[in-house]
């Protein structure tokens, strides 16, 4: 695990729409992250859209994010919950469900879904990460965004698509 922030990357300057799905568990958690995103997400891609959906906890967060992407319109979704582990297995279940989720949904719409979806052991590791200014994951989590749009946009215009697609042979 890191144990400070990545640099931000480049200002993104042109429009684009990016959607945050948010647990709505653990909010005093779940809020921190939020707005730490979005203040990130201010100052790095300051035209950019940003939409936010509020979900009850972290198992809903893959389905809000599929509704969304079937959509249309949005160039990046940020996943944001917390999961505290507790006496049992049940946060490892939902946390494994949930990665895989996003990780399907992102390559089968080919549109980034940045998983923001902790697993903790206590409220220390939880504030850390998502009240805290050093570990914030929130602010990761909108700085992997605008990252990742930065690539697939330059992706875009360096190999347009193609739609007449030749055949092989």
């Amino acid at each position: 695990m890191s144990t400070a922030l990545q640099p931000k990357p480049r200002i993104i300057g042109h429009k684009v729409r990016v959607c945050i799905v948010a647990a709505k568990y653990n909010e005093k958690f779940t809020d921190a992250l939020v707005d730490n995103a979005i203040e990130e997400l201010g100052e790095i891609i300051p035209m950019a859209r940003i939409d936010l959906i509020r979900v009850p906890g972290a198992f809903e967060i893959p389905v809000a994010a599929a509704t969304i992407l079937a959509r249309g319109e949005v160039r990046c979704i940020i996943a944001l919950g917390l999961l505290i582990k507790g006496d049992t297995g049940h946060a490892d279940i939902v946390a494994t469900s949930v990665t895989n989720a996003l990780q399907n949904l992102a390559v089968e719409h080919k549109i980034p879904v940045i998983h923001g979806v902790l697993l903790v052991d206590d409220e220390k590791q939880a504030y850390t990460r998502c009240i805290a200014a050093s570990q914030n994951r929130g602010r990761e989590c909108a700085r992997a965004a605008a990252g990742i749009i930065d690539v697939i946009t330059e992706i875009e215009k360096s190999m347009p698509k193609d739609d007449k697609k030749k055949k092989p042979i």
